[in-house]
């Protein structure tokens, strides 16, 4: 089966896919990466949309088994969020003609802000975990819902959403609230790709070489995170909500 694009563009595609991968496995963002170049790459926004939610779910795949491994996170324990995610990203995806995105989108910059200062400012944000306010049965129809459902809406800056209610609402250190956002990615990734295969042509050939490569920079990304915890996701997640927020604002203008 052919590639959908040339093997130079495909190398360059690889590269942006690991990165992303690393990127991804400690705080997210890795859309910032991947979707520019597939744009640049020559697909329509909804093929790069569509492709990059299925090379994205191999890094997220790889990155929650990486954390289970190590103890960070029982993905037994995960089943029923990843299905709650799951099905509000479809939804999400199939209510995206019907509901304000631009209106969405012009606030979302707002509120990647507000996130990345949050980790930046807040004193004694670390890796132990505290005092929970919300119970498991409410944060999953609450936080899971809604992140899954803006994932599969919008989609950028989804992970920063699961990792805020994690670490605020769930009461979790700042690595394990990372360990545990990765399933739920995980899900909303492969629930946005069903709505999009509907409706798209995904890459799929490309999509799944640019998988492998997530599969690397995800492990890459989890051991460093797991070695330096705190230290590093803290610092990458204001520099990837920050950058995303850029990104964003740059996009209204046209």
């Amino acid at each position: 089966m052919a590639f959908e694009v040339a093997i130079e563009i495909l190398a360059l595609l690889v590269i942006a896919a690991f990165v992303a991968g690393f990127v991804d496995s400690i705080a997210g963002g890795g859309g910032l990466i991947t979707v520019p170049v597939l744009l640049l790459a020559g697909a329509n926004p909804v093929t790069a949309l569509a492709t990059n939610k299925l090379q994205g779910l191999f890094g997220a795949g790889a990155a929650a088994a990486s954390y289970a491994r190590a103890g960070h996170v029982d993905l037994r324990r995960q089943w029923r969020a990843a299905l709650v995610a799951f099905s509000a990203s479809v939804a999400g995806a199939f209510l995206t003609s019907a509901l304000p995105v631009g209106l969405i989108r012009a606030a979302l910059p707002v509120v990647l802000i507000g996130i990345a200062l949050f980790f930046a400012l807040k004193p004694g944000l670390d890796d132990r975990d505290r005092v929970a306010r919300l119970g498991p049965g409410a944060f999953t129809l609450g936080v899971v819902s809604a992140a899954g459902f803006y994932d599969g809406l919008i989609g950028p800056g989804a992970g920063s959403f699961y990792m805020l209610g994690f670490v605020t609402l769930a009461g979790y250190g700042v690595l394990r609230a990372t360990a545990h956002t990765k399933l739920l990615n995980l899900a909303s990734n492969v629930g946005g790709l069903v709505a999009f295969a509907l409706v798209a042509s995904p890459w799929w050939v490309t999509g799944l070489a640019m998988g492998a490569a997530q599969i690397a920079g995800a492990a890459f990304g989890s051991r460093l995170a797991m070695r330096r915890g705190a230290r590093i996701i803290k610092p990458l997640l204001v520099t990837t909500s920050t950058l995303l927020a850029l990104r964003l604002l740059w996009d209204l203008r046209g």
